[in-house]
């Protein structure tokens, strides 16, 4: 089968879509390209079986909705598969529907977090031929082709008994039906996959116009799916991988021995949800060190307050960790509690304090427009992550506005409360509150580019002045500062209004 993984391009004015590999949704002005590991692996996965497979990043890529269209009448594929979410759902609805159109016979695919969440909703609406449902759905896409192409040529062996060759997870159509296969179940053994084919994958895309890489060129990689902790009640990817798992750490380092060696990659970013901690990332540290990698490239992660010691920092940093991003959310302990961070608040400043003195780098993440705080609520929160900042306890930042997506417990008891603003799914963008709160909106908006702001002030200008040691740190500097100016009209009243 000819199977394009593709990301179509969508309308620019609202900026540049962060869809793949990201767990919270946002237009960028500046545009910024994420490695998408999972559906790299479906790529991957798909050629090693011996279909034919081009992957297809027209967001990456720049490509407009003419060439994509133009693109698939030359290419004329069987299957193309989406990775889509909430914001977008609605478009790639309209993109299906048009392509149905051109060519009935095209089989088309979603997959994601929000059809996760809402499997049965793609297709009252659009004519989408299948829908993946769970984080596994690398596994779950290749044992689909696998099914279609064995059938392609003998519709009659599309029966019953044929069907239960199909992995849990799976909903189609059938006789005018919405069916399933049955729940998903992660149950797939991750050290059983290839390495990520990066010339399939056409990996430099995404290589070098990356907020979060000193050195490039960078890449990312998952050593687990997801979070070991999994119940943060706005995070949407517990409803893709509610059970956590990890690769063995040999494995991983067999693949980062590859991209020193094949791709001269200098930075890596470990996406999974929250890294491996306890033996495992003992083990891993020793691993780079005993390679020598730790002298060949640098590694960031996410991680969560309150799981490392001093020691453990110290060991990453002799592993040459870099950039570690804890999710601060709230400097208040009862919204801490309320989303189940499991995080005493006074763990951030203390966290956030050894690793700098380890000599690795934080970044927070931070979030406005909880429903229950109210300006002060949100001005203390403000406070600390300024803080934290100027005085050097926390390198870079990210700010955004509290989005529950579908298939989140904040999503969900909301819903129930008839606090959501809006089931309109195209406002789920970040480019306004989508739940009622005491805080005006423009005051929201106010809040996190007040977050930005600070890196404007003398403080930490100085102090960033005074921590430059090398070429790479001016130019990291440099891209930083210009991502910062485009955030920052990200949540510019204006532009917000223009796009609603």
């Amino acid at each position: 089968m000819k199977i394009l993984v593709s990301y179509p391009p969508f309308n620019k004015g609202k900026g540049c879509p962060t869809l793949g590999q990201n767990r919270q949704f946002q237009f960028f002005k500046k545009p910024l390209y994420i490695y998408p590991v999972v559906p790299a692996i479906a790529a991957t996965l798909l050629r090693q079986e011996g279909h034919e497979v081009i992957w297809n990043d027209c967001i990456a890529e720049n490509w407009d909705y003419p060439q994509f269209l133009n693109f698939i009448e030359k290419e004329k594929p069987d299957l193309i598969a989406f990775e889509t979410k909430t914001p977008v759902i609605k478009q790639h609805w309209k993109i299906i529907n048009e392509l149905k159109a051109y060519d009935f016979r095209l089989t088309t695919i979603l997959f994601g977090d929000h059809v996760t969440a809402l499997p049965e909703e793609s297709f009252m609406h659009s004519q989408v031929d299948y829908v993946l449902t769970g984080g596994d759905y690398d596994f779950l896409l290749l044992n689909l082709c696998n099914f279609l192409n064995i059938t392609k040529n003998e519709p009659s062996t599309m029966n019953q008994e044929l069907r239960t060759k199909l992995e849990p997870g799976i909903y189609y159509r059938e006789n005018n039906r919405i069916r399933n296969t049955g729940h998903f179940e992660l149950n797939h053994d991750l050290d059983s996959l290839p390495f990520i084919d990066r010339d399939l994958t056409k990996w430099q895309l995404y290589a070098f116009n990356n907020g979060n890489f000193k050195r490039t060129p960078g890449t990312y990689i998952m050593s687990g799916r997801d979070c070991w902790w999994g119940k943060c009640k706005f995070c949407s990817w517990p409803v893709l991988y509610p059970k956590f798992r990890v690769r063995s750490v040999n494995n991983v380092l067999e693949e980062i021995g590859i991209l020193i060696d094949k791709y001269n990659i200098r930075e890596i970013m470990d996406d999974t949800g929250s890294f491996p901690i306890g033996e495992w990332l003992k083990k891993f540290c020793h691993g780079m060190i005993e390679r020598n990698y730790n002298q060949k490239l640098y590694i960031d992660c996410n991680m969560r307050f309150g799981a490392l010691s001093y020691e453990d920092f110290l060991l990453m940093k002799k592993a040459n960790f870099r950039l570690v991003l804890f999710g601060l959310e709230s400097a208040n302990q009862d919204t801490l509690n309320r989303i189940n961070k499991n995080l005493q608040a006074e763990r951030i400043i203390q966290d956030c304090q050894m690793a700098t003195k380890a000599g690795l780098f934080p970044h927070i993440t931070i979030m406005f427009g909880y429903p229950w705080e109210n300006y002060d609520d949100a001005l203390k929160t403000l406070k600390l992550g300024r803080w934290l900042l100027k005085k050097g306890y926390a390198y870079t930042m990210q700010a955004t506005i509290v989005i529950p997506y579908p298939g989140s417990p904040l999503f969900e008891e909301y819903k129930k409360d008839k606090t959501l603003k809006t089931f309109d799914w195209n406002d789920y963008d970040m480019k306004q509150p989508v739940m009622q709160t005491p805080i005006p909106n423009a005051k929201i908006m106010k809040l996190v580019q007040g977050m930005y702001r600070v890196s404007f002030q003398p403080e930490f200008v100085l102090r960033k002045i005074f921590s430059l040691r090398d070429m790479d740190d001016l130019k990291y500097s440099w891209r930083a500062s210009k991502k910062v100016l485009g955030h920052i009209f990200d949540f510019k009243k204006d532009t917000v209004q223009k796009t609603i």
